[in-house]
C-alpha cells in the first residue's frame, strides 16, 4: 500500500501573504524618486544583519531547476540575521516556509510561488527550504556573515509535496 504525501498547494507570491514569513522585494509605485527623477527607489526590508557581530554579506548562488512537486523533508533556519534573495534573470522560485519556535509548526507550513522580477526578505528564524528554482537561475542573496555558522536544520514530521 503506497501512502500519499501531503499536498500544499503553492500560492502566488504577495506580500500580505508572506507577511508571517518576511516581506516580498520588487519593484514597487512607491517609493520616492530620486537621481532628477530618473530612479523610482523601493527599500525592502527591514533587515537584521549584524547581530552577535555579524556583517552584510552578499553571495550569488547558481541554482539548478527543482521538480516543485519534491518530496521536501527538510527545513532551516537563521535565528541571527535575515536572508534576501533576488532571482536574477526571468527564473521563478517556490518558498516552502514555516513557523515555529523549536522546530517547524506543520500548522503553519505554507509555499509560494514568485514570478519573475520578484525577491523576497525572510524574516530572522522563519523555518524554510533551501533554494527551489523553477527554471536553472543564478540568484543574488544577502545574508548575515560570522565566524559561528547560524543554521539550525529540522525534519518535517512527514514528507510533503507541493502542487503548484
Amino acid at each position: 500500500m503506497t501512502r500519499s504525501l501531503p499536498a500544499l498547494p503553492a500560492r502566488p507570491l504577495t506580500a500580505e501573504g508572506f507577511a508571517p514569513f518576511g516581506s516580498v522585494v520588487e519593484s514597487s509605485a512607491e517609493g520616492r524618486w530620486i537621481n532628477d527623477g530618473n530612479s523610482l527607489r523601493s527599500e525592502a526590508g527591514p533587515l537584521s544583519l549584524d547581530q552577535a557581530a555579524g556583517r552584510a554579506v552578499l553571495a550569488v548562488f547558481r541554482a539548478r531547476a527543482r521538480d516543485a512537486r519534491g518530496p521536501w523533508r527538510e527545513l532551516e533556519r537563521h535565528r541571527l540575521g535575515t536572508q534576501t534573495f533576488l532571482p536574477m534573470g526571468e527564473a521563478r522560485c517556490v518558498l516552502l516556509v514555516a513557523l515555529g519556535e523549536d522546530a517547524p509548526d506543520p500548522a503553519t507550513l505554507a509555499a509560494f510561488v514568485s514570478r519573475p522580477g520578484q525577491g523576497w526578505t525572510l524574516t530572522a528564524g522563519t523555518w524554510h527550504h533551501a533554494l527551489i528554482v523553477l527554471d536553472d537561475a543564478d540568484v543574488a542573496v544577502l545574508e548575515r556573515g560570522a565566524e559561528a555558522v547560524d543554521c539550525e536544520l529540522a525534519q518535517l514530521p512527514l514528507p510533503v509535496e507541493i502542487t503548484l
